[in-house]
């Protein structure tokens, strides 16, 4: 790990990551394209008004029909493996255009036990559990095609407790997660008005105005709900159906899609993960920043400004986009915080102190942080988890000399809450594992190395004890999950990837110790290897999107290793 070509690699990726950032502007970076994103809202886009958005339909079969493999399947990207999801939405969105693969309706066969609807209720259910968040508007959408024939069997969707304040939803055991709340409604309504009536069918029709009108007040100024092609496309597609085409969420449902597709016809998961890409861009460049009064602005313009439509929550939180759609989460707040803590020097400003009372808002009861809203902890992506509690608890640590007076005791209380949940929470192997990222080579698509790698490096820059103790037995972990080539998969014996690699790095870096050190020269070998070889900034799926999509994010590359090469320039 000579200092020379360590400084030639930093150099490389910093010019490469200055000029990913538009003029005057935040980075946006680039999300894979999505077969399943493709597949809704072309299907979506064809229920609304076939004529009118013929081009947008006929580009977005022909780039289906090009990605899918030779076995009739398709993955969540081009780069992930074949599952059954992506293929079967992708088969029913070419089935309904008349150009569905014989051999994509094989592959299905084969690997549901049949397609007809008992093998294909039964296996969608069964893949996605207690969580109907997705699979119940699969099966509405292969109901739609013509696929599933039977109604009934699909679930229900109680619609109607939509009409309840949100802050009753958590005590409601809804079948969803808390952003789902739009496809509840509107998969809801169609699902009951194709499905056999009863004799309480009048009283729930009667509720379906009052709910239209909550779904109205979700729908972003855009028209895309969370900024996500799937969700929207389901929303609209699930409208039509019920009878509800011309109705303005309808409309602006596909305006957004219209909006958002690519050149090359596909759509990705998101539109962007522009402020949170650009939090990982400050901190990747950190004194190389430029323009820093120019960004500094943007994110202090980006923090919400008063009570989120959507999800409820209250002012003061950052989302993962600037745009709409977006809605405040945990880990997007933190890293804002900490980003700007980058580009001020840690000098105060009422944005900080919103952010931080925002995230102890959102604390569990049980001390941990979840991602979006405080207390629904049913499903997993609702629950307290481990690196994003790390990283409040720095964004907290960063900021607290700089807090008013009145804050601090409360910060106080939350950062003792947030240690105590993690090291209650921390493995017996010293890992934790992540909700928003995994590996989709390991078995269980899990990636403890990426949660730990994250946590570790949040908690070596705490003042507390109990945070470097629980620091060095993530480093252990570490240590023991690095493979023969000097890599890191997202656990022990997974293919190593660059992404992953420079996470642990970084987190070996930030812990200093001469054990560490033939781990990190190893390490540092595989991404020297792969940056001689011109494969570092080649495409690595390591993000979950919800209900378990892969993505990738082509910044992910360059700021994770950059972030990493810094960091061991400062040990050597």
């Amino acid at each position: 790990m000579k200092p020379d070509v360590l400084d030639i690699m930093i150099a490389e990726l910093t010019a490469h990551l200055k000029a990913k950032r538009p003029v005057d502007g935040i980075w946006r970076g680039e999300l894979s394209s999505s077969p399943i994103s493709t597949s809704v809202a072309v299907f979506a886009l064809q229920r609304i008004d076939a004529e009118r958005y013929a081009q947008q339909i006929e580009r977005g079969v022909e780039w289906l029909v090009a990605a899918m493999r030779e076995d009739g399947s398709w993955g969540d990207t081009l780069e992930s493996p074949s599952n059954l999801t992506a293929t079967l939405l992708t088969y029913t969105s070419l089935y309904a255009v008349g150009k569905a693969p014989a051999q994509a309706e094989k592959y299905l066969a084969e690997h549901f036990g049949g397609v007809d609807d008992e093998h294909l209720v039964r296996g969608v259910l069964d893949y996605y559990g207690k969580d109907l968040t997705f699979s119940v508007p699969i099966l509405v959408m292969c109901a739609l095609a013509g696929i599933v024939k039977c109604w009934d069997k699909i679930p229900q969707f109680p619609f109607e407790l939509t009409i309840l304040p949100q802050r009753l939803f958590k005590f409601l055991q809804l079948p969803v997660v808390s952003y789902a709340i739009p496809a509840l409604i509107a998969v809801g309504i169609v699902r009951f008005r194709r499905g056999r009536q009863g004799v309480f069918s009048p009283l729930r029709e009667a509720f379906i105005p009052k709910c239209l009108k909550v779904l109205t007040s979700l729908q972003p100024s855009n028209g895309g709900f969370l900024e996500a092609a799937p969700l929207t496309a389901f929303v609209s597609m699930c409208m039509c159906e019920a009878g509800l085409r011309d109705h303005i969420v309808t409309q602006r449902c596909a305006d957004f899609l219209v909006d958002t597709v690519r050149g090359d016809g596909s759509w990705s998961i998101d539109t962007d993960l522009a402020s949170w890409v650009t939090s990982l861009s400050i901190k990747a460049l950190g004194d190389d920043v430029e323009e820093r009064e120019v960004l500094t602005r943007c994110l202090r313009k980006n923090a919400f400004k008063q009570k989120h439509y959507f999800t409820g929550a209250q002012a003061g939180g950052w989302g993962w986009s600037d745009l709409p759609g977006a809605a405040p989460d945990a880990d997007d707040t933190s890293g804002a915080l900490v980003a700007l803590h980058t580009l001020t020097r840690g000098e105060y400003c009422p944005e900080v102190g919103g952010g931080i009372e925002w995230l102890m808002a959102l604390q569990n009861n049980d001390g941990g942080m979840p991602t979006f809203c405080k207390g629904w902890g049913k499903l997993p992506f609702d629950r307290s988890c481990g690196d994003i509690s790390a990283h409040a608890l720095l964004a907290m640590e960063l900021w607290y000399d700089a807090l008013p007076e009145d804050i601090k005791p409360r910060c106080r209380r939350s950062i003792k809450r947030l240690l105590k949940w993690m090291s209650e929470n921390q493995a017996e192997d010293g890992s934790w594992t992540p909700l928003w990222f995994g590996d989709q080579d390991a078995k269980d698509e899990r990636s403890p190395v990426y949660g730990t790698a994250t946590a570790v490096e949040y908690l070596s820059a705490s003042k507390q004890p109990m945070a470097w103790k629980m620091a060095l037995r993530g480093v252990k972990y570490l240590l023991t999950a690095q493979n023969e080539d000097g890599g890191w998969g997202g656990a022990k014996g997974v293919e190593s990837k660059v992404t992953l690699t420079s996470r642990a790095l970084a987190a070996l870096a930030s812990v200093e110790g001469q054990s560490n050190m033939a781990a990190i020269e190893r390490g540092f070998e595989f991404i020297h290897k792969k940056w001689i070889a011109g494969e570092l900034y080649c495409r690595e799926p390591i993000g979950l999107y919800f209900a378990r999509l892969w993505y990738s994010e082509e910044l992910y590359n360059i700021t994770f290793t950059l972030i990493a090469l810094k960091r061991l320039k400062k040990i050597i």
